[in-house]
């Protein structure tokens, strides 16, 4: 097995093999949903800064699974990001309550860009009510994580995967050459709908692990209700069309958008999450982790003779339970300095200061906000490097979780999704589930063609050329490790 010289490996358990036994998983859900008036979303040509209310809840949603004395958890957050310290902070409480390392514990946040935010940038009411929210979501997730341990029970475990259109490769150019964020037809993209499946003893459903590339921007800067964009109409639909409960994993969507998006409409998200919901509920339905053999059991004379069949389990599912983290020095991109971004972004906070305090126009306002909002992404990825830069490099830890016959392997940042490609061709495992948006957060990983092309995913990466094929490499040696 080949090792990077910049692989730091360790490997926190020991993979375990049975035979005829099964592995146990259990799931729970916890209602984070906050109070109307919470300042929300953050999108520079918002006009508003507060919610009206909820189109749906928000939740966390945890999936526990045990075999033997390996045990993992994967906790699906409906949140923008969580920041490398409460990423550690939140997984530092579930691990304590729980028992569950630190290191087996996947927290994953869907990257909803209409649900509140705890920051101030150029929002100033409803701050308050946001701070009140984030205080409650450790709890929240470290209870999910505890009840979905104490209703374990024997379970199985399968995978399939299918596909749906709703996204796109978001990365399309001007005449001049300039890109903006939209629809790019000719871009790469995936379709894949990677869904994980877990039943009882008695074949009933438990959970649903979801995975699908594509940035929840469907609702934008018109839209003044909280949601968890699409994928809190997908988990409805499959848990109605299921059964047991739906987990989404945020796939490698850096360069995927929706094909309908950047709107107020809220129809639209509801039906994009359900289409997805319907491909995802038709893969799940097909899932069977035992391969059977027919038996006619009898031919039973009826007005015409009916043959009578059973379908017999000829094997046991897989319960191989495994995690492996592998970290990586990836190098770092020269950035703003936080003096010279927070230069830029008070001046700017100070024009909308006073445009707000005139008679301006909206669209007047829309122009300050933007201004202000883009220097908040530069200073926000200032001291994004300064915290995590050292020696011109920044450290990442890939997560590879073996579950039965799927491998889920994460990286903390927003990937694009030819890391993806790469890391399912390079993978020694058809059924190799990759995600980024977990355990923490760094921004964007863009591939070294994307920066000589350049646009908005490059301008605030904290990332160098180079990058891409590392964390590659980390990928599939994360995967190996647990195979």
């Amino acid at each position: 097995m080949y090792t990077h010289p910049a692989f730091s490996r360790w490997k926190i358990i020991s993979e375990i093999h049975g035979v005829c036994s099964l592995l146990n998983a259990g799931v729970a859900r916890v209602d984070i949903s906050p109070k109307i008036g919470v300042a929300h979303a953050g999108w520079g040509a918002q006009t508003h800064q507060v919610s009206l209310g909820n189109d749906m809840p928000l939740h966390v949603t945890a999936l526990v699974v045990t075999k033997d004395d390996v045990e993992l958890a994967i906790v699906d957050v409906d949140i923008g990001i969580f920041t490398n310290q409460q990423d550690k902070d939140i997984r530092e409480l579930i691990s304590k309550e729980s028992g569950i390392p630190f290191g087996n514990i996947r927290l994953a946040y869907t990257h909803t860009h209409s649900g509140p935010i705890t920051f101030g940038q150029w929002i100033k009411d409803g701050i308050g009510l946001a701070n009140e929210w984030w205080n409650t979501i450790p709890a929240a997730c470290m209870k999910a994580v505890v009840e979905a341990k104490s209703t374990a029970q024997p379970a199985r475990t399968g995978f399939g995967r299918g596909s749906c259109d709703v996204n796109i490769n978001r990365r399309p150019a001007r005449d001049n050459g300039e890109l903006f964020t939209g629809r790019n037809w000719d871009g790469a993209v995936d379709h894949s709908v990677d869904v994980v499946s877990f039943d009882d003893d008695d074949d009933n459903p438990i959970a649903t692990i979801v995975n699908y590339a594509m940035h929840p921007t469907i609702m934008a800067h018109e839209n003044q209700w909280v949601t968890p964009d699409f994928p809190g109409p997908m988990r409805s639909v499959v848990e109605h069309t299921v059964g047991g409960l739906c987990l989404f994993l945020q796939g490698a969507s850096g360069n995927q958008g929706p094909v309908d998006g950047f709107t107020g409409d809220l129809r639209v998200y509801r039906k994009a999450g359900s289409k997805l919901g319907a491909e995802a509920s038709r893969v799940r339905l097909n899932i069977d982790p035992r391969e059977r053999e027919e038996h006619l059991d009898q031919i039973l004379a009826s007005g015409t003779d009916l043959g009578i069949y059973s379908d017999v389990p000829t094997n046991e599912a897989d319960d191989t339970v495994a995690v492996s983290n592998i970290t990586v020095d990836l190098p770092a991109r020269d950035v703003l300095s936080i003096e010279e971004a927070m230069a830029m972004f008070e001046s700017g906070e100070n024009e909308l200061e006073k445009i707000r305090a005139s008679d301006a126009s909206e669209e007047e306002v829309r122009r300050a906000v933007s201004k202000v909002m883009r220097a908040n992404i530069q200073l926000s990825v200032a001291r994004l490097s300064e915290i995590n830069s050292k020696d011109d490099h920044i450290e990442i830890t890939v997560q590879s979780m073996r579950i039965g016959e799927t491998i889920l392997v994460s990286i903390p940042v927003e990937p694009f999704v030819e890391l993806a490609q790469a890391v399912k061709e390079r993978s020694g495992s058809a059924n190799t589930v990759f995600s980024g948006f977990s355990n923490g957060h760094a921004n964007y990983l863009a591939t070294d063609i994307a920066f000589e092309e350049g646009g908005y995913e490059v301008s605030v990466s904290v990332f160098a050329p180079g990058s891409a094929e590392l964390a590659i490499g980390a990928s599939v040696e994360a995967v190996n490790e647990v195979l």
